[in-house]
């Protein structure tokens, strides 16, 4: 592979080296994996530097996580939808843990150096950002990677300031969505079990969460808010926090992880769901169906979405594409609310 020469006498290692980097194989130890990364940090993105981004048929994909079932989901439409035209896949945990773990740029590098031709990010990092609603955050690499060539789709992470075309559900809707149901069913303490302060699509669902309650002139103040990690233990610690505190008789979640962890911590305290507290999620993944009681939830149409992007990464990356008007190409899909046992109006309003 033209490239691997480069790296490797750049690094001071064998080109079999950087190929077990690259391939993520055993036999390399830290020092030298961060040696050879480090040089693969400093050499330009571009197919110039590093004679990648040919036609070989191959694209990534970058999901943030793989614990969430939403994610894995999101990879395998993306896949599918990729395989029927004709491209092959390879799929990066951009944020796993231990002392092998890879990160979002490191995997962009290693993804540039063995060929793929363009990139699927799902909730890129460029999200993670605390920056106010409306305005655009830094774009860092991602602006590079344009620079040079790269081409992107992100999924739920649309950035103005990038003409990066993004296809995404709108959060803003789902919190809106979630809290009028509850308000409809009559409750009027309605918490928000939140994700990371800093995660733009939390920080888009308390806007909808509070424009929904101050329809109707219900309190929306940051004590009705509690954050924790995506996932089932952050859901537990944020309702938990709520409970203590403002006790609201119905929450809406970040997530269908969390809403889980809201599930086990309301039975862990003997509160009856939903007579005692509502609870309503978001995705819609295949265990909410199953949960006791079953979830309320926000569905995320995934399948759709992920032919969007792939469909999109494809038309850029054909050479006979026709150009598309200026400004950036944003395909935005709403949310569905699926009612279940979870929620329903409160015993005592």
């Amino acid at each position: 592979m033209s490239g691997l020469s480069e790296i490797a006498r750049a690094a001071g290692v064998s080109i079999s080296t950087v190929s077990r980097v690259l391939n993520r194989r055993a036999g390399v130890n830290d020092e030298t994996r961060q040696r050879v990364l480090a040089v693969l940090a400093e050499m330009p993105y571009t197919p110039r530097g590093l004679g990648a981004l040919q036609r070989t048929g191959v694209i990534g994909l970058l999901v943030p996580e793989l614990s969430n079932p939403v994610f894995p989901a999101f990879a395998e439409a993306l896949e599918v939808r990729a395989a029927r035209l004709g491209y092959s896949s390879l799929l990066c945990n951009t944020r796993a843990t231990g002392s092998a773990a890879m990160g979002e740029e490191e995997y962009v590098r290693m993804l540039l150096a063995r060929g793929v031709e363009g990139m699927v990010f799902v909730s890129p990092e460029i999200t993670n950002v605390e920056v106010p609603l409306g305005q655009a955050p830094r774009p860092s690499y991602y602006a590079k990677l344009l620079a040079d060539g790269v081409h992107m789709v992100f999924v739920n992470g649309a950035t103005p300031s990038l003409d990066v075309p993004d296809v995404t559900v709108d959060e803003q809707h789902a919190g809106y969505a979630a809290t009028r149901h509850l308000v409809e069913l009559g409750h009027r303490r309605i918490g928000f079990v939140s994700g990371p302060a800093r995660a733009l699509p939390s920080r888009l669902k308390r806007a909808g969460w509070a424009a929904a309650l101050e329809e109707d002139g219900l309190p929306a103040t940051s004590d009705f808010v509690a954050h924790g990690p995506f996932g089932p233990e952050g859901g537990a610690a944020a309702v938990a926090t709520l409970l203590d505190t403002v006790r609201p008789s119905a929450v809406i979640c970040s997530s269908d992880h969390m809403a889980i962890g809201v599930l086990r911590e309301a039975h862990r305290r003997g509160l009856a769901v939903p007579d005692e507290l509502s609870v309503v999620g978001f995705d819609d993944i295949p265990l909410a169906s199953y949960c006791s009681p079953s979830l309320t939830t926000l569905a995320q149409p995934i399948e759709e979405m992920a032919a969007a992007a792939v469909d999109e990464l494809v038309h850029r990356l054909d050479p006979d594409r026709r150009r598309r008007p200026a400004g950036n190409y944003t395909r935005v899909f709403r949310p569905r609310l699926v009612v279940r046992e979870s929620s329903s109006p409160p015993s005592l309003v």
